[in-house]
């Protein structure tokens, strides 16, 4: 095993002061940084999924612009700034404004009370947040004889949170208001760097500051936030050997694992490089654990505003198209599904043809992670209810005990493609392969419906870590089990399975046809 002493991971840590002076290792982006800064756009929005680094990248610019030159000694920086001067800077950070127009007003008071005591500001008990904030950068300009660095993180929350409730109007309302101030400015800011998940074109800062550059999908910051797959094998070698040797993979299929997992992400058609999500990748290396991170990170609980009936609809998102024009351009609440999934890292780009995006799920986290979301709503069941049954069916998977595996997943899916009335234009073997198809990637196996062969097509392969199970699905009055079995052995469903090392178990599965469920399953020698 690979000695991992004294090398410090930056779980969760957005301060990039903390890791450069705590020797935490940081994979260094300051040479696109500094290209963003002073070869870049004056007035820039990008957009990130939720737990990308968007926070450390607004610190990092902060660090830079406030000239705190020692914190980057050693990186890429240092051989393209000369001058290092301090400029000003106010940030925002909109995380911290709750989602009602009373949380949101607060907090501007309570950042901007702060800033006027730094400049010796005395504003009129009666001034408007927006004549606060232009004395502000106004002041901080002539004090400094520097311009100004204005810098917004996560400027969507409020939006976001606020989003379909009676607060969202205030809120957008406070926005024009307060940030229409940007533009005014011009002539007082360097730079203006916005951060965000989701766009909300006609009611934000992209309303009142037309000049704003969306940099989300240009090639030379595809890589801003995230790391690549080089980033990582060159920064974390002794952690990838680590896992390695726990899980008895060598370098290759340790970093292998890693990618299926935790990159995929694509955000420019011109780079096309791999992006894995730094949150998940860096508490996975640092646990030496393959674990669903994405999870736990909040990201799913926006999905009800955003898309409707995603129980049934999930299928359709893996692979789907978008316009440029849309993808690009388009305000988040009107659309569709997709671009509140691309947005929110649900989604990543997989290709790009003439003018339109090829979407995709970009790993197995996030497929899992959206999986377990919906199940509940499929199955009619509360989530507490089976989580017992979920994690019983995976470890009997995991093991290759079918009978037990038979057990739960009866459990699942007892009367479900008859009660759940959502289903009801699906036909019977469809609703199953949806209802089967969730649970097993909602445990964590991965999943593929509808396998093609050169003799035919598998309903479905559903894979775990030392099994491969091949499923023929046949309902009661279409042969079941008898007519399965036939299927598997006449077009030798198992043989493309079997370089592998894993043991491939093929299985006849008779579903009832009146909905009532899994009746038996039966393994089929290959």
């Amino acid at each position: 095993m690979a000695e991992n002493i004294d090398r410090k991971l930056p779980v969760g840590i957005q301060s990039f002061e903390e890791i450069r002076k705590r020797g935490y290792i940081y994979v260094d982006k300051t040479d696109i940084i500094w290209n963003l800064a002073n070869r870049g756009k004056k007035y820039n929005y990008l957009s990130r999924p939720r737990r990308f680094g968007k926070s450390l990248l607004v610190d990092t610019l902060q660090a830079y612009f406030e000239g705190r030159k020692e914190l980057f000694e050693g990186l890429k920086i240092m051989d393209m700034e000369k001058d290092w001067v301090k400029y000003p800077v106010v940030r925002l950070d909109m995380s911290r404004a709750g989602a009602e127009p009373q949380t949101l007003r607060a907090y501007l008071e309570t950042t901007f009370d702060l800033l006027e005591k730094e400049y010796g500001i005395t504003s009129k008990p009666t001034a408007q947040l927006a004549d606060r904030f232009n004395a502000i950068i106004t002041t901080a300009c002539e004090q400094s004889g520097q311009q100004v660095a204005v810098l917004i993180d996560e400027y969507d929350s409020p939006l976001q949170h606020s989003w379909k409730t009676p607060y969202h109007e205030a809120c957008r309302d406070i926005y024009r208001e307060v940030f229409a101030i940007l533009k005014a400015d011009d002539k007082y800011e360097k730079f203006v760097f916005i951060t965000g998940i989701t766009k909300f074109t006609q009611i934000s800062l992209f309303s009142v500051l037309n000049n704003l550059s969306n940099i989300s999908f240009e090639p030379e910051y595809a890589a801003i936030c995230g790391i690549t797959k080089d980033e990582v094998i060159e920064n974390f070698k002794p952690e990838i050997e680590k896992l390695g040797a726990y899980e008895d993979w060598d370098f290759d299929e340790s970093v292998a694992q890693l990618k299926a997992y935790y990159d995929g992400y694509h955000f420019s058609r011109k780079n096309m490089v791999d992006v894995f999500n730094p949150f998940s990748l860096i508490n996975a290396l640092a646990d030496s654990d393959l674990k669903n991170y994405w999870a736990s990170s909040g990201a799913t609980s926006l999905l009800p505003k955003f898309v409707d009936d995603m129980e049934i609809k999930l299928g359709d998102f893996d692979p789907c198209t978008m316009l440029r024009q849309t993808i690009e351009t388009s305000d988040v609440t009107g659309g569709g599904p997709e671009l509140f999934l691309y947005q929110s890292g649900y989604l990543t780009i997989k290709d790009y043809q003439m003018g339109i995006y090829i979407l995709g799920f970009p790993n197995y986290e996030v497929r899992q992670a959206l999986y377990e979301t919906v199940l509940p709503a499929l199955t009619l069941r509360k989530n507490g209810d089976i989580q017992s049954v979920q994690s019983s069916l995976m470890l009997a998977l995991q093991l290759g005990k079918l009978a037990d595996a038979k057990k739960h997943l009866k459990a699942l899916i007892a009367d479900v493609p008859y009660s759940n009335k959502k289903l009801a234009s699906m036909d019977m073997e469809e609703r199953y392969r949806l209802i089967l198809s969730t649970i097993f990637n909602a445990i964590g196996c991965r999943v593929e419906v509808e396998h093609m062969l050169s003799t035919g097509r598998i309903d479905m392969v559903v894979e775990v870590t030392n099994y491969i199970y091949v499923l023929e699905l046949k309902l009661s009055n279409n042969g079941g089990l008898a007519a399965a079995e036939k299927q598997i052995q006449a077009k030798q469903y198992t043989e493309p399975f079997k370089a592998d090392r894993r043991k491939v178990i093929a299985l006849a599965v008779e579903l009832d046809d009146k909905g009532k469920g899994l009746v038996d399953w039966k393994e089929v020698e290959g």
